[in-house]
This record gives C-alpha cells, sequence and structure tokens, in this order.
C-alpha cells in the first residue's frame, strides 16, 4: 500500500515517528519474537474502495484490516509503523510523533470495544501476511545483534538542521579533506624538515570535533582556541627528529649523532637568541666529541647521552620554532574553515535546485523540552534532495560501489547489516530507492577521515585502533550480565548493537546513529563506553559522563574501557580512578586479549581478530539506581573477563556452525532478506 502522501505533513517534511518502530509493539508473538515492520509491495490499493470496518479513531492513525488467506482470518496493520496484529487493535491517545514519539507524557484512555471483525478483499503480499508462530524473524548472520530492543530514555532534541548527505557533496568534501592532509604534510616538511606525526592528523580532527560549533560534519570551522594543542604538541615532539627506541646499539648510535645534527641545524638556520644558540652548539659539539673518543660504549651509554642532550636542548629548540609550529597549527585551521564554507555553497547550490533551503542558523523546529522519550536515530529538519545513480557491482563475497569513476568495496555480510540497520532506523525511504547512494556516501566518509585506500586499507595501520570494536563474547556479557544496549562510540560498519552514538549524524543516522555522544542527553539506561583513543575526546568523555550521572535519578549505569597507559597517566584515567560514581574497577593485560579489527568491512574473516598491545581498564560508573540494576558483582565481573579471554570468538563461531537450529535461522534470515 503506497500512501505515502498520507505520511507527510503540511510542510511536506517526513511525518514517520522518529524511534523504532519494533519497539512500540506491544503484542510480541507467542515466541517472544518482535515482528519486524516491512513496506507493502505490489499494486496500490485505491483507498477509496476499501470498506471501513473500524472505528474512524483508529483508521484516521493509520490502522487497515486484511484477509490472510493462509490463516484464513483477518488482521491488522498500521501503515505508519508498520505493526501487523491478529486481535483488534487498542486504541491509542493522539500525540505528536515529533515532540512526544511514545506518548509517554500522555495518560492512555481505556480500552475501546471491539466491534465484530468482518473480512476485507485487501491483501498483502504473501511474505507479510505471516504472523505469530510462524513468523519469519529478521536474524542476520555476523558479529552483531541488532534485534536487541533499546532500554535508553533520553531528552527530546531537536531536529538536524544540516543536509541530507548527497554523494556530489560528498565527493567534493573528500577531496578538499585530502588536499588539507597533504598541505599538513607538505608544511611540515617545508618548514620544520619533518615528516608529519603519524596519525596526527587524524586526531586533530577528533579534538577540534570536541569543541566545534561549525556546520560541516567533518571538516573544522568554528572552534575557539584556533590553534589545536594536540596538533602542536605532536609537532613539537618530532623536533629537531622523530626520536624512536633503536633495537641495536649501532641504532642508538646513529640516531644520537642525527638528534645532535639536526638541533645545531634548526639554531644556526633559524632567528634563535643568541643564549640559546651558545647552549645548544656548546652541548652538541660536547657530544661529537665524546662519540668520536668513546669506543666500546654499550646500548644504555648512548640512550642516557640522549636523554641528556635532549633535556638540555630541547627548552631552547622549542621556543627558537613555536612561531613557526603555531602557524601550521593556524594555517591547517584556516584552510578548512575556507574548505568548509565551500562545502557549504555547493550544498546551498544543490538545495536551491530542488526548491529547498535550509534553515536559518540558530533556529529549531523543536524547542529543547525536559519530555522523555525512548532513544531514537536523528532525525533531519528538511527533506532529502533526489540523489545521483550509484552503479552497484557485486563481486564475489564482496559488494562494489562506483560513483563518478570511484570504487568503494563492503563485504557482502556488512552490506546486508547495513540494509537490516536501514530497514529499522530509516523512514524517509521505505522502497531502498537511497540505500545504494548512502552506503557509497558512507564507505567514502571513512574511507577519507582515516586516510586508506578502501580497496586496499593497511592492515597494520594504527588508525585502525580508532575503529577497533570489542569481540561478540564481550558484548553478549554485556548485554546479559549489565543490561546493556548502546554502544557510545561506534559506526554503522562495526555496531553491535542497532543502537549507537558515532562521529557524523548525516551519513551514519539513515542507519540507526544517534549522533555524537557528547551531544546525547542520557536520563536511563545502560551503555558501553569504548572511545577513540584520542586524550582530549576521551577526557570530554568522562566529563559527560559524570554529568548525566548527576543529573538523573533514574537508572543509568555506564561501562568504560579505556587504554591502560601510564606514562604518563591520560587525564581521563585519573578522573575516573577518582570519580564519586564508580562502583569497580579490573585491568586485562597486554596480549591477553583481542579487539575486532577496524576495518573488519573489508577484510577476510581471519584477520579480524587482532591481540592488543596495551591493558585495558574497565570502569563502571553508576548512580544509586543504577548500581541497583546493573551492578558489578564479583560472578558478572568474571565473566566478562573470561569473554576477553582470547580464543572465545572463535570458539563461539564454531559453536553456532554446529548448531542445526542457528543454520536454520541463518537460511531464513537470507530468504527474508531477498523479498
Amino acid at each position: 500500500m503506497n500512501d505515502d502522501h498520507d505520511l507527510k505533513g503540511s510542510d511536506g517534511r517526513n511525518m514517520w515517528p522518529p524511534m523504532d518502530p519494533v519497539n512500540l509493539s506491544p503484542n510480541p508473538n507467542p515466541h517472544g519474537h518482535i515482528t519486524i515492520p516491512t513496506t507493502p509491495q505490489g499494486t496500490p490499493i485505491n483507498m477509496n474502495t476499501i470498506e471501513y470496518d473500524l472505528p474512524i479513531e483508529l483508521s484516521q492513525i493509520g490502522w487497515r484490516k486484511f484477509w490472510s488467506k493462509r490463516e484464513n482470518r483477518p488482521y491488522f496493520w498500521n501503515k505508519l509503523s508498520g505493526e501487523s496484529l491478529w486481535e483488534m487493535p487498542v486504541l491509542k491517545p493522539q500525540f505528536d510523533p515529533l515532540t512526544d514519539p511514545l506518548g509517554i507524557q500522555h495518560v492512555p484512555p481505556p480500552p475501546a470495544a471491539a466491534p465484530v471483525p468482518t473480512a476485507t478483499v485487501a491483501k498483502r503480499r504473501p511474505s507479510d501476511e505471516i504472523v505469530g508462530p510462524q513468523a519469519k524473524k529478521f536474524i542476520l548472520a555476523g558479529p552483531w545483534d541488532l534485534d536487541i530492543p533499546t532500554n535508553i530514555v533520553i531528552f527530546e532534541r531537536q531536529l538536524y538542521p544540516n543536509m541530507h548527505s548527497h554523494p556530489e557533496v560528498e565527493i567534493f568534501r573528500c577531496s578538499l579533506l585530502m588536499k588539507l592532509r597533504q598541505c599538513y604534510q607538505e608544511l611540515c616538511h617545508s618548514r620544520e624538515s619533518i615528516d608529519a606525526p603519524k596519525d596526527s592528523f587524524n586526531r586533530w580532527l577528533m579534538e577540534r570535533k570536541v569543541i566545534d560549533n561549525g556546520c560541516d560534519p567533518l571538516l573544522p570551522s568554528n572552534c575557539y582556541p584556533e590553534i589545536s594543542m594536540a596538533m602542536y604538541k605532536e609537532i613539537m615532539n618530532d623536533i629537531p627528529i622523530k626520536l624512536v627506541r633503536p633495537k641495536f646499539t649501532g641504532d642508538a648510535r646513529k640516531q644520537l649523532s642525527r638528534y645532535a645534527e639536526a638541533a645545531k641545524k634548526i639554531m644556526e638556520s633559524r632567528n634563535a637568541e643568541g643564549e640559546s644558540r651558545k647552549i645548544v652548539k656548546w652541548n652538541v659539539d660536547e657530544t661529537f666529541q665524546w662519540l668520536r673518543r668513546t669506543v666500546g660504549a654499550t646500548y644504555d651509554d648512548y640512550q642516557d647521552r640522549l636523554g641528556h642532550l635532549k633535556q638540555q636542548c630541547q627548552p631552547h629548540l622549542t621556543s627558537t620554532v613555536q612561531s613557526s609550529v603555531e602557524g601550521i597549527c593556524m594555517k591547517i585551521y584556516n584552510l578548512s574553515a575556507e574548505y568548509a564554507k565551500k562545502v557549504k555553497e555547493k550544498s546551498n547550490v544543490i538545495l536551491k535546485e530542488h526548491g529547498m533551503e535550509l534553515p536559518p542558523p540558530g533556529s529549531s523546529v523543536i524547542n529543547a523540552s525536559t519530555r522523555k522519550v525512548w532513544c531514537y536515530p536523528v532525525q533531519f529538519a528538511i527533506p532529502c534532495p533526489r540523489l545521483p545513480v550509484v552503479e552497484y557491482v557485486s563481486d564475489r563475497d564482496q559488494a562494489l560501489l562506483r560513483f563518478q569513476g570511484e570504487t568503494l568495496a563492503v563485504n557482502s555480510t556488512h552490506l546486508q547489516k547495513l540494509e537490516h540497520l536501514y530497514r529499522h532506523s530509516c523512514f524517509d525511504d521505505r522502497k531502498f530507492e537511497l540505500f545504494i547512494p548512502r552506503v557509497w556516501v558512507l564507505l567514502k566518509r571513512y574511507a577519507t577521515y582515516f586516510g586508506i585506500n578502501p580497496l586496499q586499507p593497511t592492515t597494520n595501520s594504527d588508525v585502525q585502533d580508532t575503529q577497533a570494536s570489542l569481540p561478540v563474547t564481550v558484548f553478549e556479557c554485556l548485554q546479559k550480565m549489565f543490561g546493556v544496549t548502546f554502544e557510545c562510540f561506534a559506526s554503522p560498519l562495526n555496531c553491535y548493537f542497532r543502537q549507537y552514538c558515532s562521529a557524523f549524524s548525516d551519513c551514519d543516522s539513515y542507519f540507526g546513529s544517534r549522533g555524537p555522544f557528547l551531544q546525547l542527553k542520557a536520563v536511563s539506561g545502560s551503555f558501553e563506553v569504548h572511545p577513540p583513543y584520542c586524550e582530549e575526546l576521551m577526557e570530554s568523555a568522562v566529563d559527560h559522563i559524570e554529568k548525566l550521572l548527576t543529573d538523573s535519578l533514574e537508572p543509568l549505569s555506564f561501562v568504560i574501557l579505556m587504554p591502560d597507559y601510564r606514562d604518563p597517566t591520560p587525564i581521563a584515567l585519573m578522573h575516573l580512578e577518582s570519580s564519586q560514581f564508580k562502583k569497580k574497577q579490573v585491568t586485562v593485560p597486554a596480549y591477553e586479549h583481542e579487539f575486532r579489527h577496524g576495518f573488519q568491512h573489508v577484510l577476510t574473516k581471519s584477520q579480524l581478530n587482532t591481540r592488543v598491545g596495551h591493558g585495558t581498564v574497565i570502569f563502571w560508573l553508576q548512580n544509586a539506581a543504577g548500581n541497583q540494576r546493573w551492578g558489578p558483582t564479583e560472578e558478572r565481573v568474571e565473566s566478562l573477563l573470561e569473554a576477553f579471554r582470547p580464543g572465545r570468538e572463535r570458539e563461539r563461531d564454531r559453536q553456532e556452525l554446529l548448531s542445526p537450529t542457528r543454520q536454520g535461522s541463518t537460511s531464513d534470515s537470507k530468504e527474508v532478506l531477498l523479498h
């Protein structure tokens, strides 16, 4: 039944409830499986010929009656929520699906008396008629469980004021970001004679987004202070040369000589103060004399001498190059702001072609309120413009998506996962007409964000740590033992639950993203927190969690995982250890646990699990009500540590392969997805 015109308001904006319709179903089937809403297919039905034998109140809120030839009895289907029932639906109160999607601010009226049912001739496709014991549950094979309903309640939020993701805009934005990344490398090389510090550009993007108030989801454009201290420190750490721990005595001698030569060159070529020039020159000359007269020095001798030279020279080197390094940071930020303006101009041109425009800055479609609702995906303030065609090619176990000569790859399992997330969360494209273009934008955004070749990602790159996720066994334990249903730092490509926060509201929202975690106003629920290893982001996340726990009296729990770095100890780790809400703290030792690879959506199964070379500290931060419901008892904590044991995920996979029930469910899921 294609009555999409009935689902839009007077302004043409999509009026689907901003939440997972699955969670609204009051009548799960006898086996506990919640019926997944599907889009009716086939010939449109003339609504004027349908016999209305329902109360007018039920018809007005989307309920229709159909006849099931399979079961030989009538059933009821709601075209707004996709809900199917055998019994007459209970009349629910009228409420605004945007301001109060669950109607929890209203008192429900007494149930209406059910009229005598009579059959109608309208029908849907056979696969949609099956409800109850014979219903096909959407079980998706893969390292995730997308059918777990949320237990997260949040305060109602504003609609997203920016443009929907668009392939043409995205390819333009990503080309500018790659240009900015290249400019950063060239500035470091030409001004400081060093390569850009490894992954510092990615950490700069994360650090800037903590404080950025600009309109672009990727390019920082409105930050204060404008000079990033994270980028400044990383460049300074590599001046005069990048220091690494040498493997052999000969390497230690070479590194000491290179450091002394580079320090001398900087002081001679820059406008350094006279006193600083003398101190550095004296220490460098002394080092060279020591190298010439010393024979048979040990590894530790060279390392000690390097430490002494750095201690004497580094303050003078820093003061000499400070203005130059600050200039690099300022130029990169200014270029980013300029590029963000160009992207906005291109977006406005496309919107103007479709007769649309963005809401003025500062305006909001929904006023900030204290209404409490189940957590729902990000919703847009304006409709989506027409998207161009993206070519789709299936290549064995991979899907290739091509647009304007650029090909992006995703394995078939993750593409099915994205389809499942899209079915749950996207309410403006029930026919999946925009699905492939939106997947292309998603893949392009993350490939550009991490600066990788999307077809040949570097399997040993440190960038993959930013996207690394926990093993399936750990997520299963967190859900079973601690009621976790939500990931605070994830993406559509690596999430385990269908409820999660991610970096990009615009391209991730179609696949279930609730937006950035720092903007989530949670009231109750149980969360898993595993932030990217960016110190500023980790610190802001801990501050946000403590504020949420302070402001809420309802059950609220956070299971937080942090890297066990102690030299020096990150501020976020110190705050967690001293938090008033900390109920438990345990450490999983280095090399005694695994994470799933950050590029799991393009790698083979044998490459997915990677040993973690650092310890992982697990904290439980809970308020009183949250601790009472999901407290970290000894038994629960031991179960979680066991779930981290290397090899547990492979054992779980083998057990699933040997389970006939799981095999049947997987084949059923494939059959359902083919519809």
